[in-house]
């Protein structure tokens, strides 16, 4: 460790300890196990082949069944909070995030960060704090990265505030920079794996998805997955902290919203094999125990991918609804002449994925 790498004091980092270019190395290295990955589909339901079969992801060229994307984004972003967001308000959201390697159970994953922003608020009360971070396997291989935006608290409630360094961030990732494993597409087990023929070529830009199911959270469930991740925001444990806020009660993680809404998802995206790229993405309103969760898919854009005549990728818009059933719900409405998102919409994310062409 070089003396760039500043530790982080026992209480967490408040919004005045965050400086331009400081730089974390995250504790703790954590081997994934597949008991991790039976875990994660427990708690979320999860039903993306590729990770649930070994044979299939072997005769596709995987050394092994690969980690579920959204288990390996949370994975990887819980080694980042003890430093950045242990005393954050909220999680903001999220811009080009590119998955760059396969991770396998028995990978260990680290994970290092920058502060590349931050902009007080007026109240200086908190502040919000960009950060680039990204996780290694133990090879010192990248095999995720990603900027996310958190508010933090501040430890001087109403002291003074700074300038504001806000980063330029991308729109999206394009095609030319993401990273497509070289794998072989077998169409065929894909389909029988799946139980559906739909392939790059049946979407058309434009087309959406009404995904039917829902998924109720429970306070276990989304307690035990916010631990599986090692993720010690306090906003997601602490009630008693949590009783005396405008919300009264402790917040599902957001990273959990995703991957429960990414599995009711599937319905309509059987043959996905996998995430390239998270585009950008924000938490539009909080999560509690006894939410339902319900989703729809937007066919943002589709394209051929670098190199590979066999995939295809497609750029998604995954909405995110609390309650409130997706067919028919729109999640912006007109008010005052004004376009605002629905007070039930909680999670807005475009993604984009491989998909075998037909």
């Amino acid at each position: 460790m070089t003396e760039r790498y500043v530790h982080t004091p026992p209480e967490g980092n408040f919004f005045e300890d965050f400086a331009i270019g400081r730089q974390f190395l995250h504790p703790t290295p954590r081997t994934i196990t597949e008991g991790d990955a039976s875990l994660y589909i427990a708690l979320t339901g999860a039903r993306q082949p590729l990770p649930c079969s070994q044979p299939l992801a072997m005769a596709m060229g995987y050394r092994a069944a690969p980690l579920d994307d959204g288990l390996l984004f949370n994975m990887a972003f819980g080694k980042t909070v003890s430093d950045i967001s242990a005393n954050a308000v909220a999680n903001l959201g999220y811009a080009d995030l590119r998955f760059l390697e396969p991770v396998h159970a028995g990978d260990t994953l680290t994970a290092r960060s920058e502060v590349i922003g931050l902009r007080p608020t007026s109240s200086g009360d908190n502040g919000v704090v960009y950060v680039r971070s990204s996780a290694f396997n133990q090879h010192g291989r990248p095999v995720l990265t990603w900027i996310r935006w958190v508010l933090v608290h501040a430890r001087a409630r109403g002291g003074a505030v700074g300038e504001a360094v806000v980063p330029d961030l991308p729109e999206r990732v394009e095609p030319a920079d993401l990273r497509v494993p070289a794998i072989t597409v077998d169409v065929a087990a894909l389909v029988r794996a799946s139980g559906a023929a739909r392939l790059w070529d049946d979407y058309a830009i434009g087309q959406r998805i009404d995904h039917a199911a829902g998924m109720t959270l429970d306070e276990t469930d989304h307690t035990l997955a916010t631990r599986l991740y090692q993720n010690g925001a306090k906003v997601h444990f602490d009630a008693q902290m949590m009783a005396s806020t405008p919300h009264g009660r402790r917040l599902v993680y957001g990273g959990h919203v995703i991957s429960v809404c990414r599995a009711l998802a599937f319905e309509g995206l059987e043959n996905v094999i996998g995430m390239l790229a998270i585009n950008g993405g924000s938490h539009r309103a909080p999560t509690f125990a006894g939410d339902t969760l319900y989703c729809f898919t937007e066919v943002l854009d589709k394209f051929a991918l670098p190199g590979r005549a066999d995939l295809g990728g497609l750029r998604l818009r995954l909405v995110g609804i609390k309650n409130r059933p997706a067919a028919g719900f729109l999640a912006e409405v007109e008010e005052g002449g004004k376009v605002r998102f629905d007070p039930a919409v909680v999670l807005d994310l475009d993604y984009t994925v491989m998909i075998p062409r037909g």
